[in-house]
């Protein structure tokens, strides 16, 4: 696929001033966002649109790879660590189009002996030979949205499937040879009880995944729930939830690493861990960001053209725009990620990831200390418990 010089990227801010240079660069992501799903859920804020009968597989892989092609200037000679597909629902693809995709991705781009590679998808897009053929391609890790198995909380999130498909969507997984997978659950959902929340969980832990992601039902603008916002638990009722929550997934072997993961030992996200330890990701596809390191100490923000159609139209540029992050914005964008980690972040990494020296730090990080939010502890970078609970302020030390 050809694309034209007449949109040039746009550059936001002027450049920023001098920061040491960053050797070794971060370590190397690839985020695949693959935009269409069987139908849009009332919550969701993501860039996913309703697929039509036939999706344009074979273009969009072409695309895809043509999107890549223009980003490879920034690996320099790095392997890429993990790849994730995210959507949009990117098990609507057949296994032959992702298999060309992976084939051209590591063609361009060499992978890691111990890559990760996930796919999202959902249980209502469960084919049992379609999974066995994605393990055979190299994928190891699913992440299944399951975010409810009860009937009444699927129909009020506008799921289209039902808490027995879910079930079985997981039996699946493992039989199709996936020996590690995520669910994607919600609680503070329509209506929810503790018993209820509870409930869900039970059911989740009892299939036996390797990760959960559990988080609150959040309304986001420009969705359906915000403008039409359905009725949603008491403050009491989501902090019973939260804390029993917990318990009960510490009980089972789950630790939570990062405010909305929790992981068997050694079953971590990879890709995610990349993300909030200031790693390095490649965004191809409809509306996917990037955030990319140079070897002189720029540190670059890009995200590509949203809508699928422009993204497909060969008159249209990939990328939509980038900005170079300046030095003043750097704490805020670094810990904004690794405050998000259980356990922070070795402090040494500020440096190593920003360029910026950890003294920059020193006087944001002394109020942040004093006001209980962020641990004293000078060789890491981490919230206090409560500093977790109320991460918004304590990343508002750090705003210049």
């Amino acid at each position: 696929m050809t694309r034209t010089d007449s949109a040039p990227p746009l550059i936001h801010g002027s450049a920023p001033s001098p920061r040491a240079a960053l050797s070794p660069l971060p370590p190397l992501a690839l985020y695949i966002h693959i935009p269409w799903c069987v139908r849009k859920c009332p919550y969701c804020d993501f860039n996913s649109h309703a697929a039509s009968p036939v999706l344009p597989e074979e273009e969009y892989v072409d695309a895809l790879l043509a999107d890549l092609d223009q980003d490879l200037h920034a690996v320099y000679g790095r392997e890429l660590s993990s790849i994730f597909f995210g959507g949009g629902t990117p098990s609507l693809f057949s296994a032959q189009a992702l298999g060309r995709l992976l084939k051209g991705v590591e063609a361009r781009i060499p992978f890691a002996g111990d890559i990760e590679i996930t796919l999202e998808a959902n249980p209502g897009t469960f084919e049992q030979e379609k999974f066995i053929a994605y393990r055979q391609l190299g994928i190891n890790r699913l992440s299944i949205g399951i975010q409810s198995f009860q009937e009444d909380k699927l129909k009020a999130l506008g799921r289209i499937h039902t808490g027995g498909e879910a079930v079985r969507a997981a039996d699946m997984a493992r039989q199709a040879g996936f020996d590690n997978f995520n669910l994607d659950l919600m609680h503070g959902l329509p209506d929810q009880s503790l018993e209820d929340a509870l409930a869900d969980l039970r059911q989740a832990i009892a299939l036996k995944p390797t990760h959960l992601s559990w988080y609150q039902l959040t309304l986001e603008p420009n969705t359906v729930f915000w403008n039409q916002p359905p009725v949603l638990p008491e403050d009491d009722t989501l902090w019973d939830i939260q804390e029993a929550g917990q318990a009960l997934l510490a009980e089972h072997g789950y630790a939570q690493y990062e405010v909305s993961a929790y992981a068997q030992p050694g079953r971590t996200a990879r890709h995610n861990l990349n993300y909030w330890s200031f790693g390095d990701f490649i965004g191809i596809g409809a509306g996917a960001h990037g955030k990319l390191s140079h070897p002189d100490g720029r540190i670059v923000r890009t995200w590509k053209t949203r809508l699928p159609k422009d993204y497909l139209n060969p008159a249209k540029a990939f990328q939509a725009g980038e900005k170079a992050l300046p030095n003043d914005e750097l704490p805020f964008e670094f810990l904004m990620n690794a405050l998000r980690l259980t356990e922070g972040v070795d402090a040494v990494l500020f440096p190593q990831r920003t360029g910026l020296s950890l003294d920059s730090l020193n006087e944001a990080r002394a109020e942040a200390e004093q006001s209980g939010l962020l641990q004293v502890e000078p060789s890491r970078l981490a919230a206090t418990t409560r500093g977790q609970l109320f991460l918004n302020d304590l990343l508002h030390y750090f705003l210049t």
